[in-house]
């Protein structure tokens, strides 16, 4: 039987489930106080998800909006941080050129300049989605927001299932600044700082953020230095011209440089120098020693404007430019064998602007439309080498050559290998290849949102986009030197007999590229209903899509289908004990046509996009925020989610992948925390704020490979401190994975090709104390 299920099935077998945490700011209410119970009401945050200020609560999607006050409190200063507050949200993060985000079960982490992401990553409105772009610092943030389910319509291409919105502090007219300090263990060192002031009284205002965190790794590489650790500068420059009283223009620059030590991939079938298989013993044995890791650029400059045009009409207006360079050493065997010694370096270049009028007359009908235009290009160059008496030893190989001498070392005794009676073939103790992809994108889009308040509690909406996009692939792979003699043996193949031979990537006389034209329109339609002022409803039914993608090789070039989902959602928002209690409720059903995932090519031996079949996921996510009183609050977010590929396609063929659980999806997963305080004397506060989040077991390949999985596990974080002056100073300590829990993030890899798969491990116990001021 096919594994999809009725909507109404979920309904009854998950019941409601939450959409979002409000992580507004807790205020009391005085006229509500009582003494030592008094009650507290949230206020409510104001997101701008759909293109107009709106309260969280009255938004009708699932959206989690954090404030950049929540995100200090709980000391969040990763991304992947985030991802352990948000229902339904996943964030992996190998190194900040190597990310992968996880929305609803759909994993966005390819880093290849010809495929588009699944989930768009937006920092002020523009995209900055491509894998070795994507990860920025969360720091001086007024808030972020994460909408989850198809965002086609509000944000364009590539938001197929979501969207993770990081929206910075900018220039305003008042004078403050802040700084905050920090040292930990692992040598780590942290300063934070921020100034903002008017530069021409009334008119023009200034902001400045700069940001600096280096932790050593915390994994011991037996070659040389350290694996596994932080180093990133980042400064941020903003300005604000108020033109008129209704109009503004923001200029906001921003730079950011990361030189983390390499990523510690593990073989777990190749020991190392110490004999350990354990990939959990914090130890690696990579080649190359310190000459791994990442060098990674990225800057941009964004220009917001916003222009009342009369009463009813204004205009918003958005324009990027963004660039990223990045270079990363990394090993793929995950051990001191010098048989995957593999770089990446990556370049991305974009340009994009829109144009959107918003209508608001005070009447029944808000929405707004516009157009857009994106232009995109990148490469992604994989350069490669290997001494061909240690490539023999890998498993995939076959030949059955142990990997290792009995001390440790690497085994290159074997250095000639017979291919037919009395023929052998010397084997090259260094060899070099390389290959690369190119993407180029022009995009148009034309956009239209509106809604219809039916009654005073009654809106429908309904939103179109559609899109035309002009995109150019490509592919080359350069040969280097003497051809490989395992090439000759027939390895590597070749669509040229004649060509020069390396082992894995056939040779190209320069690029080889297919261009292609796009069209498509996605859509969505809600209803919402305000059962009560602190009640309401909606459901709502949308179609996203991913761009199509353009594969080309050595061997010719091929077209994967754009993947198009449907998706169904209702939820509830809801208020109770006087506004104090949040609750946020939500189920969805997706169904997945032409599912893009990744297959192993025969010919090139690489992971390249593929079409999936189809597939379906039911899900339900739940969120409360809860004050008490003003001495205690807690939030608490719980999602489940059954991503799966369907047994058979449109036409009742099995499909290979049947009944595989999504990659990096955990059926359940949870976050908690507590906000506890004390005052202690006049403007002085002492506060208690633990957190854990639990996932369950994860598969980390769409196969569902045993072995390339993480069972469940919890991490338990802490902060306390004490706060004085008014609030004004904060002393403080923090702790992340108080247990010091083992597990991985990552496993497969590069290595699993050749069957050696590598695993990653994910950061140990990390404590501190900072010193933060305010002024």
């Amino acid at each position: 039987m096919p594994h999809r299920r009725h909507p109404l099935v979920i309904a009854l077998r998950a019941g409601l489930a939450a959409a979002a945490l409000p992580a507004a700011a807790f205020a009391q209410d005085p006229a509500s106080a009582r003494g030592s119970e008094e009650a507290v009401r949230l206020d409510a945050m104001i997101v701008t998800a759909q293109k107009r200020e709106q309260q969280v609560q009255e938004v009708p999607i699932a959206i989690s909006a954090y404030s950049g006050g929540f995100l200090d409190d709980y000391d969040v200063r990763n991304v992947s941080d985030i991802g352990n507050l948000v229902p339904g949200l996943q964030v992996q993060e190998q190194s900040p050129n190597n990310p992968g985000f996880v929305i609803r079960g759909i994993t966005s982490d390819s880093g290849e300049a010809n495929v588009e992401p699944r989930v768009s990553v937006f920092q002020d409105g523009v995209s900055i989605s491509k894998s070795r772009g994507s990860v920025v610092q969360p720091f001086d943030l007024e808030r972020v927001e994460v909408l989850r389910g198809p965002q086609g319509t509000l944000f364009g291409r590539g938001a197929q299932i979501g969207a993770v919105h990081f929206i910075q502090n900018k220039a305003f007219d008042g004078s403050e600044a802040g700084f905050t300090l920090g040292a930990g263990n692992y040598s780590s060192s942290l300063a934070e700082a921020h100034a903002n002031a008017p530069i021409v009284d009334d008119v023009l205002f200034g902001r400045i953020a700069v940001f600096h965190e280096k932790r050593d790794g915390f994994v011991e590489n037996l070659s040389g230095g350290d694996l596994n650790g932080k180093d990133t500068n980042a400064l941020r420059a903003s300005f604000r011209l108020d033109l008129r009283d209704t109009d503004t223009l923001d200029l906001i620059l921003n730079y950011q440089k990361d030189t983390p030590p390499g990523t510690a991939f593990r073989s777990g079938s190749i020991p190392t120098r110490a004999g350990s298989l354990d990939v959990l013993d914090r130890t690696a044995d990579l080649n190359r020693g310190e000459d791994l890791g990442l060098d990674r650029t990225v800057r941009g400059a964004t220009l917001l404007g916003n222009f009342m045009l009369d009463d009813a009409w204004s205009l918003a207006t958005i324009t990027g430019w963004r660039d990223f360079d990045s270079v990363e050493e990394f090993d793929a065997d995950g051990a001191q064998i010098h048989a995957l010694e593999f770089a990446e370096d990556s370049q991305g270049r974009q340009v994009s602007h829109e144009f959107r009028f918003n209508y608001d007359g005070g009447g029944r009908f808000t929405g707004f439309g516009g157009l857009s235009y994106f232009h995109e290009s990148g490469t992604q160059s994989v350069p490669f080498s290997t001494d061909e008496r240690s490539f023999i030893t890998l498993p995939a190989v076959g030949l059955g050559v142990p990997p290792l001498l009995p001390d440790g070392t690497p085994n290159t005794l074997v250095d000639m290998l017979p291919i037919a009676p009395g023929v052998v073939l010397p084997l090259k103790p260094f060899h070099q290849e390389s290959y690369a992809n190119s993407g180029e994108t022009d995009a148009w889009e034309l956009f239209a949102d509106g809604t219809f308040a039916v009654t005073e509690r009654l809106n429908l909406t309904l939103g179109l986009r559609g899109t035309r996009e002009d995109t150019t692939a490509g592919y080359r792979a350069d040969f280097y030197g003497v051809p490989s003699f395992l090439g000759l043996a027939g390895l590597g193949g070749s669509p040229d007999p004649t060509a020069p031979t390396n082992i894995l990537f056939a040779p190209t006389e320069g690029w080889l590229t297919r261009s292609e034209t796009f069209e498509s329109a996605v859509g969505r339609f809600v209803v919402d209903y305000a059962f009560a002022d602190d009640l309401r409803g909606y459901a709502s039914i949308s179609r996203g899509r991913r761009p199509n993608v353009i594969n080309v090789d050595a061997f010719g070039s091929e077209v994967i289908d754009e993947e198009l989902v449907w998706s169904s959602e209702a939820g509830i928002k809801g208020a109770m004990a006087g506004g104090g209690l949040v609750y946020d409720l939500a189920l969805f059903h997706y169904e997945y046509t032409n599912f893009q995932t990744s297959v192993r090519d025969d010919d090139t031996l690489l992971y390249v996009t593929a079409n999936g079949g189809n597939a379906t996921a039911d899900g339900a996510e739940v969120a409360l925020s809860w004050r008490a009183s003003d001495s205690v609050g807690v939030f608490f977010n719980y999602g489940w989610i059954d991503a799966r590929f369907d047994d058979t396609d449109d036409d009742g063929n099995a499909q290979e992948l049947a009944g595989n659980r999504f990659r990096l999806t955990p059926e359940h997963s949870a976050s908690a925390g507590l906000d506890l305080g004390w005052d202690i004397a006049a403007g002085t506060r002492l506060y208690l704020r633990p957190s854990w989040n639990w996932r369950s077991q994860v598969y980390f390949e769409d196969d569902n490979t045993d072995g390339i999985e993480q069972p469940g596990y919890a991490l338990y974080n802490l902060r306390a401190g004490v706060t004085f002056g008014d609030g004004r100073w904060d002393l403080g300590v923090y702790g992340s994975n108080l247990a010091d829990t083992d597990y991985l993030i990552d496993a497969g890899n590069t290595g699993r090709l050749f069957g050696t798969p590598t695993f990653i491990q994910g950061a140990p116990r990390l404590y501190g104390a900072t010193l933060r001021g305010r002024f």
